[in-house]
């Protein structure tokens, strides 16, 4: 089942990432958030986009969410996902049917773009490979961008891509249209 996250369910998604942040370089923080800072930032977002969670046998295994693409008016047609799996059910379809049913709700609300910031190893290592690179090319999303060695993390560097997909028509919007999300 895939629903809107609510702040109850942060304590279960910081379970799920925190192990992204002490284990891996997927995530480039250095500390796990208390659930109280990931309850703030869950209603940043919850504000404005969607973040939604699966459930599988009554437990929530994923989160994904979106974000904004940058704070200017003139990308609120464009936004920046995340996503993120419980570490032992991975590989199962859960990250295609969150993605997938986040993309349907933001296309509803007229977002155009689609963009993911990934750690990408120069090499593949035991923090990192590239498995969430290759999960959004399955998913329909193309390089735009890399980032050389511009992380720092487990005594290495890392680089970043960005990866974009097109979901809206782009047409012009009328004359003073603001985006209603």
């Amino acid at each position: 089942m895939i629903r809107e996250a609510s702040l109850h369910d942060a304590a279960r998604l910081v379970e799920i990432y925190g192990y992204y942040v002490r284990e891996t370089a997927i995530s480039f923080e250095y500390e796990v958030p208390s659930v109280e800072e990931f309850q703030r930032r869950m209603e940043r977002i919850k504000a404005r986009y969607p973040y939604l969670v699966l459930e599988a046998e009554g437990t929530v295994v994923g989160y994904a969410y979106a974000g904004p693409f940058k704070a200017r008016a003139a990308y609120d047609w464009s936004c920046e996902l995340s996503i993120y799996l419980d570490r032992d059910r991975r590989g199962r379809g859960f990250g295609r049917a969150l993605y997938t049913a986040l993309e349907e709700r933001l296309k509803a609300q007229g977002i155009q773009n689609l963009y993911a910031c990934i750690a990408y190893p120069d090499e593949a290592d035991e923090y990192l490979t590239t498995n969430s690179a290759d999960f959004h090319e399955h998913m329909g999303y193309r390089r735009a961008g890399l980032f050389r060695q511009c992380a720092y993390k487990f005594g290495r560097w890392y680089s970043m891509i960005w990866m974009e997909k097109m979901v809206g028509e782009h047409q012009a919007p009328a004359a003073g249209q603001v985006l209603q999300i």
